[in-house]
């Protein structure tokens, strides 16, 4: 009597169970992809050619497949988590070899790098100091620690409603305004600006009615005229014309620019003179309604400390500083597969490619079909938990099946050993 096919069926059922387990066990993994068993059944080849009546010899394992379906992504608040939504693994490395995986969980080790619970470096594409990223060779994402340098303002904008019902406040004589006295300009608005140091200078501007559509701007610096003439009284860094409706000025049609001259800030610091800079009045209108500041911006900026990160969907990581500023420290680059299900497992949530998946493809999240990124978010294990509990018992039963055909075989050859 053969036991051959009970025997390969209990094997095929333990593994079966192997795998389920396994799955069961990876429920709560985040990133962890379910496998399946693949069953082939078995014949033995005969010397005469095939016979329509052979019975099969059993059941083999043909393969124990990974199914790469989407899991449930789920929010976490935190900033260092990313989930793919869609087709693409990560890429890391242990500096010798890259691992792939759907584990978005990552933190910022002592030197700057974007690592996993491993250890293992997250690739991508660096960006340089002024957060212009080239895409290229992928290499391991590391945030800049040592902060960032301050920026001097080089340009502003100002964009206001001067009040057209506003009474002339130009005086007879000179000084043409005195900051001291309201009754010579109309309105006043300030804004902080930067030197190369970063220190903070008070700008303010004062707008000066000084005919129909006729206004002059003012500056000062730290409490100090930015224009003078000969004998230190302070002058118009421009005069405005507006248009007849007051929708936009008529001269001037270009930034005006005007030096900031070296003066003691609130703190009691001496900043640094400010050459060059630029304001834009073009968005500036001169209609019958009250006095208004709509816009007021410039581009200069303290130093800043790096306070935490952001991903978005693109990939792009940028870096968040004391300051308010921020800035692209790289681009996270994703990799996908002709044959997912050929990649090896190596445990720790990753795989490594081999010859039956193919070379990786690899560009950034959103291209081609590549999955988009989502900040502070995980991906969850793919495994039904239900369906596998009920494919558990399933196997089981088919084990108990073959157990009894074993039973059964013995039970036959003990019979025909107790004839006489």
């Amino acid at each position: 009597m053969s036991f051959q096919q009970a025997l390969s069926g209990l094997n095929a059922a333990s593994q079966n169970l192997d795998v389920i387990g396994n799955n069961v066990a990876n429920a709560n993994t985040y990133g962890a992809k379910s496998s399946t068993v693949d069953f082939a059944d078995m014949y033995a080849n005969a010397l005469n050619g095939s016979q329509a009546n052979q019975a099969g010899i059993g059941v083999r394992v043909a393969a124990v497949a990974q199914q790469f379906s989407q899991g449930t992504i789920t929010a976490t608040g935190n900033p260092n988590d990313l989930a793919i939504n869609g087709a693409g693994f990560f890429q890391v490395t242990d500096g010798s070899t890259t691992y792939y995986s759907r584990n978005g969980q990552f933190q910022i080790n002592n030197q700057g790098n974007i690592v996993n619970a491993t250890g293992q470096k997250l690739l991508g594409y660096p960006a340089d100091a002024n957060g212009h990223i080239t895409p290229g060779a992928a290499t391991t994402l590391t945030l800049p620690t040592a902060g960032i340098s301050p920026q001097a303002t080089s340009q502003m904008t100002l964009q206001a409603n001067l009040d057209a019902s506003s009474a002339v406040t130009l005086p007879a004589g000179t000084p043409m305004v005195n900051f001291g006295n309201a009754a010579t300009y109309n309105n006043a608005t300030s804004v902080t600006a930067y030197d190369a140091k970063g220190q903070s200078v008070a700008l303010t501007y004062y707008f000066q009615k000084t005919g129909t559509d006729q206004w002059n701007i003012y500056a000062t610096a730290n409490g100090t005229s930015v224009s003078t003439d000969a004998s230190g009284n302070p002058t118009p860094i421009s005069s405005v014309t507006f248009a007849a409706n007051g929708s936009a000025p008529t001269s001037p049609t270009s930034p005006i620019s005007f030096n900031i001259p070296a003066s003691t800030n609130a703190a009691g610091a001496a900043t640094l003179a400010i050459s060059g800079a630029t304001l834009d009045l073009s968005g500036t209108t001169e209609y019958g309604s009250a006095f208004g500041v709509t816009n007021l911006a410039q581009n200069g900026f303290a130093a800043g400390q790096i306070t935490g990160i952001a991903v978005d969907a693109t990939g792009v990581v940028k870096a968040s500083y004391s300051n308010g500023q921020s800035k692209a420290a790289g681009q996270v680059e994703l990799a996908t597969f002709r044959d997912p299900q050929g990649l090896q497992p190596v445990g720790g949530n990753d795989w490594v490619a081999t010859t039956a998946s193919g070379t990786p493809i690899v560009g950034t999240p959103g291209s081609g079909n590549l999955g988009v990124l989502q900040s502070s978010a995980l991906e969850e294990s793919n495994v039904d938990l239900t369906s596998e509990l009920v494919n558990m018992m399933t196997a089981q039963r088919t084990y108990q099946a073959n157990a009894q055909t074993i039973k059964t075989q013995d039970q036959v050859l003990q019979t025909l050993v107790s004839l006489r």
